[in-house]
C-alpha cells in the first residue's frame, strides 16, 4: 500500500535582515534613499531536509520545543506556504485545523461558515449536509448558530473549527496546538474524538502538541523537530524520551535575566544539587539531591506560600510541595534576598524523566510568580527492584507501604 502522504526532502528557508543604522527620522530616512546602504542579512533554515512517509490511518505526533519548525511543516502540509524545496505528495484531501478562524468568515454566521468551510476543505455541499447535525451538535452552538461569527468566543470559534474538520470526510486530518484554547472538558471530547476517527475510521492524524500527555495517548509514532531537522522518527515513547532530554539539558538550572518590576516576590534563580554538592541534572534513583531555589521580596506580602510542582515526562503532575513565608522571619536581611532548599528523599521517585514548576502565589487569591519547567532532571535505573518489570509502567513513586504475611 502506498503512504497517504510522501514528504521528500522539505526544506523551507526565510531572508532575516540585519540593519546596521539605528532609528532614524523622516527627513534622515529620505536624505538617505540614494545613499548605498550597509544592511547585511541572511538565510534562515526553518526546516531543511525534512522527509518522511505516513501510511493510511496512522497517527503521528510532531514535537520539538518552539521554534523547532512544527508550525511551518504544518503550513507547508497544509498548502499554506509553499517550500522553498522539496515536494509533496498526497493521495488524500487534507483538513487542518492550525489557528482558531482560519478558513472562516466573521461577518457571516455560524451555520454559513460551516458551510463556507466545508467548501474550503474540498467537500460537496451535499456531503456537508449530511454531517451538518452532528457538527452542530458537537460543537454546542446551536443556539449562536444563526448569529455572525464575530460576537463568538475564542472558545466557541474553535469548538465550530473543530467539529467541522472532524466531522468532515477527509482522510487526513491535521490539528496545532489550537485545542490548548478550549476548557478541559472539551479538550477531552477533541482527544476522544481524535482517537476514534483514527482507529475505527482509519483517517490519517498528524498532531502537534506540547503536552506529551496528549502525544502519548493518541500517537504511536512520533516524529521529534529539533532545529528545523529531524532528529528521530520513532514509537512515541522513545521520541519523547530524547525530546525530554533536550529539553533537560536547555534547563539545568533558571535564572532571571532582569528583575520584574510588578512582582513584589519573586523567584531569582533556580537549579538541582547532587549528593556530591554540585550542580546536575542526573541522579540515581536511589540518590539523595535537592533543588535550590533563589528568590527576593521587594516589597512584604502577607499569607505567601512557596511551592514546587513535579511532573513525569509526559507533563502528569506528581505531587505538590509548599512552605508559608509567613513563618520564617524574612525582614532580618537587608537584601532582601533568600534561598530555599527542598530535599528529594532517595527511594521516593521511580527511574523517569522530571520537570519542576516552581510558584510563589497567595492561596485562593493570586499567583504572584509562576516558571513553568523551571528545572529538568533524569532519575537513572541503577539496579533497582523495579528492573525486573522492565517493559512495564512501574508509575512514578516508589510506594512504601506496610506489608504483612502471615501463616494460614
Amino acid at each position: 500500500m502506498k503512504p497517504i502522504l510522501e514528504i521528500q526532502n522539505i526544506s523551507k528557508t526565510f531572508r532575516i535582515q540585519h540593519e546596521t543604522q539605528s532609528y532614524l527620522s523622516l527627513r534622515e530616512s529620505l536624505s538617505n534613499i540614494f545613499k548605498s546602504k550597509n544592511n547585511t542579512s541572511e538565510i534562515f533554515y526553518a526546516l531543511k531536509d525534512v522527509s518522511f512517509n505516513v501510511s493510511p490511518g496512522e497517527s503521528i505526533g510532531i514535537i520539538g520545543k518552539n521554534g523547532a519548525g512544527k508550525s511551518t511543516l504544518l503550513k507547508i502540509l497544509s498548502k499554506i506556504t509553499p517550500p522553498t524545496s522539496g515536494k509533496i505528495i498526497s493521495r488524500g484531501r487534507i483538513a487542518s485545523l492550525l489557528e482558531v478562524g482560519t478558513g472562516f468568515h466573521t461577518e457571516l454566521s455560524g451555520r454559513e461558515n460551516i458551510f463556507l468551510n466545508g467548501s474550503i476543505l474540498g467537500m460537496k455541499r451535499a456531503e456537508i449536509q449530511n454531517n451538518f447535525d452532528a457538527i452542530v451538535d458537537f460543537s454546542g452552538v446551536e443556539q449562536f448558530l444563526d448569529t455572525p461569527l464575530k460576537h463568538y468566543s475564542s472558545g466557541m470559534q474553535l469548538r465550530l473549527a473543530f467539529a467541522v474538520a472532524a466531522f468532515l470526510e477527509n482522510e487526513i486530518l491535521i490539528i496545532d496546538e489550537v485545542l490548548a484554547v478550549g476548557d478541559l472538558e472539551f479538550q477531552k471530547k477533541c482527544l476522544g474524538k481524535m482517537d476514534d476517527i483514527s482507529k475505527n475510521h482509519g483517517r490519517t492524524l498528524l498532531f502537534v502538541s506540547h503536552q506529551m500527555g496528549m502525544i502519548s495517548l493518541l500517537c504511536k509514532k512520533a516524529i521529534l523537530l529539533n532545529k528545523g531537522s529531524i532528529a528521530i522518527s520513532e514509537k512515541t515513547n522513545i521520541a519523547i524520551s530524547l525530546y525530554n532530554e533536550i529539553i533537560s539539558s536547555d534547563h539545568l538550572n533558571y535564572e532571571i535575566n532582569q528583575e520584574p518590576t510588578n512582582k513584589d516576590i519573586f523567584i531569582r534563580s533556580a537549579f538541582l544539587i547532587n549528593s556530591l554538592n554540585k550542580m546536575s541534572s542526573n541522579f540515581a534513583y536511589n540518590e539523595e539531591f535537592k533543588l535550590q531555589i533563589n528568590f527576593k521580596i521587594k516589597n512584604a506580602t502577607k499569607n505567601c506560600v512557596l511551592g514546587i510542582q513535579l511532573k513525569d515526562g509526559i507533563g502528569r503532575n506528581i505531587f505538590t510541595s509548599q512552605i508559608e513565608l509567613d513563618k520564617y522571619n524574612l525582614e532580618i536581611n537587608t537584601k532582601n534576598e533568600y534561598t530555599a532548599f527542598v530535599k528529594f528523599p532517595k527511594n521516593l521517585l521511580t527511574p523517569n524523566q522530571y520537570s519542576i514548576l516552581g510558584a510563589i502565589h497567595i492561596p485562593n487569591i493570586r499567583i504572584i510568580d509562576k516558571i513553568d519547567n523551571m528545572c529538568s532532571f533524569n532519575l537513572l535505573e541503577t539496579g533497582s527492584s523495579l528492573a525486573l518489570y522492565e517493559g512495564s509502567d512501574s508509575g512514578c513513586v516508589f510506594a512504601n507501604c506496610e506489608w504483612e504475611i502471615e501463616p494460614e
